[in-house]
């Protein structure tokens, strides 16, 4: 005899509540989610090591700006004492990982896209959110290799002083793995809209460089027009440059940055907000194909 239970009453003994066994149901499911998420991760990283122009590209653009920089500007930031150098370093690192998370990965979906990909996999069991975390572990595992590179570079060449203290690191960590996943989001989010590899390029790319030179990469962030940081501080990139130079810099600088503080709470609160909006297009928006594809 089958045992139940009335609506309102207690479960009997020995029967188990429907509560936990759906609590372990979910827990089943998250960890068959993670399983195939680390397999996707791993053929999206394969594939990438594959493309040698694109993994070239990748990590010599940001490391040969990063010498650039070092040789042609020189001098200090106001009467702060941090050196131009030092200054641009923290950009370029943030630039480097907006490239490579925002733009490689909102290409690579519109890539997946044309060349068959998402087509293909619509006829497999692979849900979209394993999709979008073979993406973000992609985006990941180059934003620390391409940050490792770029610090590796910016103390032999640059003389750039790592962070001084436990809590300057956690300052780091928190801001990398932040913006890393905010960028990835908002990548997988206009990717989802873009219709051809070809419209993805330009899509993907000229806000990347607007935003690269209005959000304190290419030039002081203090003496760009006041209208050009109210406009940057909307978007991502000028909360992590910021972030980062709060991990690698003095606090001497705090006189030349706008508001003479770091500001790292605005900078959590601007990177979930634009991170939580990215996933909600995912959500609404992504099909494994869209009206029109073949």
């Amino acid at each position: 005899m089958i045992a139940t239970t009335q609506p309102g009453l207690p479960p009997r003994p020995g029967q188990p509540a429907l509560p936990a066994r759906g609590r372990r149901a979910l827990g089943r499911g998250l960890r068959a989610l993670g399983r195939v998420s680390v397999v996707r991760g791993m053929v999206e990283i394969k594939q990438f090591a594959r493309q040698r122009e694109n993994v070239i590209f990748t990590f010599s653009l940001p490391i040969i700006l990063l010498l650039l920089f070092g040789q042609i500007f020189h001098g200090e930031v106001g009467h702060t004492g941090v050196s131009f150098r030092q200054y641009f370093i923290a950009g370029i690192i943030a630039s480097g990982l907006m490239s490579a998370t925002f733009v490689g990965v909102g290409v690579s979906i519109a890539a997946d896209r044309d060349d068959g990909t998402l087509r293909r996999l619509a006829g497999t069991p692979l849900q979209p959110a394993a999709y979008f975390a073979g993406k973000a572990i992609l985006a990941f595992v180059t934003s620390v290799l391409e940050v490792a590179a770029l610090l590796a570079v910016g103390v032999a060449f640059l003389g750039l002083h790592l962070p001084s203290s436990s809590d300057r690191w956690l300052t780091l960590a928190w801001v990398l793995a932040a913006g890393t996943a905010t960028c990835s989001m908002l990548g997988i989010a206009v990717g989802v809209l873009v219709r051809s590899t070809r419209s993805a390029f330009a899509t993907m790319n000229l806000p990347y460089l607007v935003l690269s030179f209005i959000s304190g990469v290419y030039f002081v962030f203090s003496r760009l027009p006041a209208g050009l940081q109210h406009v940057a501080a909307i978007f991502p990139l000028k909360w992590i440059c910021q972030g980062l130079r709060s991990a690698f810099l003095p606090d001497q600088l705090l006189a030349a940055e706008p508001a003479h503080s770091w500001e790292q709470g605005k900078t959590a609160l601007v990177l979930g907000v634009w991170f939580v909006a990215s996933l909600v297009v995912c959500v609404r928006t992504f099909r494994w194909q869209q009206q029109g594809d073949r």
